[in-house]
């Protein structure tokens, strides 16, 4: 009985060692990487949609290119070539997974010179990763556990007969036509969509999206439309004129009204907007900001300009142009001129400064601020007191209270820049002293990654009502002008916990009202003499330094936002996305409401030509930032 046990392992092992050098080793690895892609897609573009027969015939097109190749090899080769493959392959869609968890955006080449910041991503990564995308690999640790117990042994193929080696040539020209018929095409529709990378995998494929992504940090100066200023400052009066003609009346009339008041922009880390408003467990979420929305002017459409990088936001803030790839714009274009907003309050005589509770290397913000016109830049070692460190960052209580100390002795008038950190990705609020100061309970999210980003906010909430305070105490705020708004989303789009809380407030909730709950922030102003005031048309990070410009009767220079109280009815996203006030635009329009997918052939001509016009104008304005951001054009 023993001896026939023997015999049959011994077989068993022979057939897996005929199995795994022979070329159906090769052709199973290329079947589970495309089930692997297949896998992909469902957990991040596809996961509210059908997957498309298109997508599926580009994957399995370049999986094919890859067996062919590894078809023309020699045995040992082809093995070694297929196993590399899979390897870098799953690696591959495992970062791109989990970095559309962190920001629905999947990695780009362009990004490697921000891996010294990586420590963001990389804090939020035990939250993110999840028991199912150990299906990556599955498959590579079976191989893995087989070579090394020496069950599966590769052998070196002999020298190949004449035949053999006409099938290796034939097998390269097949991968070659592949590629041009096939590939290629896939490669060149990801280059027609530059900016909505959603789209792009949509329709070439997550492998033609990295090529095309490659070919793109290779040939950057020809992604920009425009090369010189003249041909930039056409387009950029051409579309401001018209702005001007359908927008340029404001809905209020504050225009120079707030001329010599000191300004505080506060950006919060993380705070979006579906938190306003809101209680749990019987206590408000976020008292204090509420309070501050009841008794001045709330903007409840404010919709983030990032790739979820702070970095990001402060460059839209600053600018009024879209942010490069991810954080690109403080990290490798910093030293590029723009219309900045602290030039543009120094028009008036204003003092400057901007503070943040991290040092100056995070983000390269020491040299971005050093080469603007900040007078009193106040990073972690200006401040005496660093003894509360969250996340590591200064935390929001001690970050506001020295900046208050600060500001009362800067010349009048003044603009201060300040942003917070404490709620800031993984919110686990690690380094928090006093943990009475969370003055909620999460109830059944505690410990998940949504019970702690409302705990962190509440935090957040926390020490902006001290803040006030502060600035109440030191006669500083009855007489500035105040806005404040979230940086960017601090969720990850499909949260399961959040949809949850979400479905409990409204139950008809669809997937536009989800796409759109991502990208809205908290956005507040206070304004000396205005009341309580609900503006419901979207805004966007781009019109902040155009309101200042409008409110104090400054010359904003190059700006591609408008002044939140004028009657633009629509906004721009730097990935290609549109939002009006009745429609959603994501490669297709959607009714936000209904969320029901635009008939535009039940459009009225007018309605049709109006949408037109969006997209028209939403390209323009990319094209003109992206152009300015390349090639340096208001230097």
């Amino acid at each position: 009985m023993q001896e026939k046990t023997k015999i049959k392992l011994e077989k068993l092992k022979e057939m897996t060692n005929k199995f795994f050098n022979s070329i159906f080793f090769a052709i199973f690895i290329c079947i589970l990487i495309v089930l692997k892609t297949i896998f992909f897609y469902y957990d991040t573009i596809m996961i509210r949609e059908q997957l498309n027969f298109d997508i599926i015939i580009g994957t399995i097109s370049f999986v094919v290119i890859l067996l062919f190749i590894c078809l023309a090899l020699p045995n040992k080769t082809r093995f070694y070539t297929i196993f590399i493959a899979d390897i870098f392959i799953s690696i591959l869609l495992l970062g791109d997974d989990l970095y559309y968890s962190y920001s629905s955006s999947v990695l780009s080449v362009s990004q490697i010179t921000n891996l010294q910041y990586g420590e963001e991503i990389m804090a939020t990564l035990p939250m993110i990763i999840d028991l199912r995308h150990i299906l990556y690999f599955i498959d590579i640790i079976a191989i893995l556990i087989l070579l090394l117990s020496k069950y599966v042994t590769i052998k070196k193929a002999e020298k190949g007969t004449k035949t053999q080696r006409i099938l290796r040539v034939v097998s390269c020209a097949v991968a070659v036509l592949i590629y041009c018929f096939i590939g290629n095409k896939y490669t060149v529709k990801a280059l027609e969509n530059p900016y909505n990378k959603d789209l792009q995998i949509k329709t070439a494929t997550i492998y033609g999206y990295h090529i095309a992504d490659i070919q793109s940090a290779f040939q950057i100066k020809k992604q920009a439309k425009y090369s010189n200023r003249e041909d930039m400052e056409i387009a950029y009066n051409e579309l401001k004129d018209d702005y001007n003609v359908k927008y340029g009346q404001s809905n209020y009339y504050l225009e120079g009204s707030m001329k010599g008041k000191n300004v505080i922009i506060l950006q919060l880390e993380s705070i979006q907007e579906f938190v306003l408003h809101k209680t749990i467990n019987g206590k408000e979420i976020t008292p204090n900001l509420n309070k501050f929305l009841d008794e001045n002017i709330e903007f409840s459409n404010m919709f983030m300009q990032s790739y979820s990088s702070t970095a990001d936001s402060e460059f839209s803030t600053i600018s009024s142009l879209y942010p490069m790839e991810n954080g690109m714009s403080f990290s490798r274009y910093y030293t590029n001129s723009i219309d900045d907003i602290f030039s543009m309050f120094h028009q008036d005589n204003y003092t400057t400064s901007y503070m943040h509770g991290n040092y100056g290397y995070f983000w390269n913000r020491g040299n971005v601020y050093s080469l603007l016109p900040v007078d009193h830049l106040e990073l972690k070692d200006s401040f005496e007191d660093i003894s509360e460190n969250i996340m590591g960052y200064l935390s929001d209580e001690l970050l506001y209270k020295q900046a208050v100390e600060k500001i009362k002795n800067y010349d009048k008038p003044f603009v201060s820049y300040i942003v917070s950190a404490s709620s800031h990705t993984a919110f686990t609020l690690d380094g928090l002293q006093d943990p009475s100061k969370v003055q909620i309970d999460v109830g059944k999210y505690k410990g998940t990654f949504f019970g702690n980003y409302l705990e962190s906010v509440n935090y957040a909430d926390y020490a902006f009502g001290l803040f006030i305070e502060e600035l109440k105490d030191a006669s500083l705020y009855d007489d500035t002008v105040i806005l404040l708004y979230g940086d960017h989303n601090g969720l990850e789009m499909y949260n399961e916990e959040m949809i949850d809380f979400l479905t409990q407030l409204n139950p008809d909730i669809n997937d536009v009202d989800i796409r759109l709950n991502y990208i809205r922030v908290a956005c507040g102003m206070k304004i000396p003499g205005i009341e309580h005031l609900e503006i419901e048309k979207p805004v966007s990070k781009l019109d902040i330094k155009p309101t200042f410009a409008y409110l104090c009767n400054l010359n904003d220079g190059m700006s591609l936002g408008t002044n939140m109280f004028a009657r633009k009815d629509f906004i721009c996203l730097n990935n290609e996305r549109i939002v009006s006030s009745r429609y959603y635009y994501d490669g297709d329009w959607f009714e936000i409401g209904t969320g029901n997918l635009v008939d535009l052939n039940s459009l009225s001509d007018d309605e049709k030509e109006l949408l037109n016009e969006y997209e028209e104008d939403m390209r323009t304005e990319l094209d003109i930032s992206k152009s300015i951001n390349i090639h340096n054009l208001l230097k």
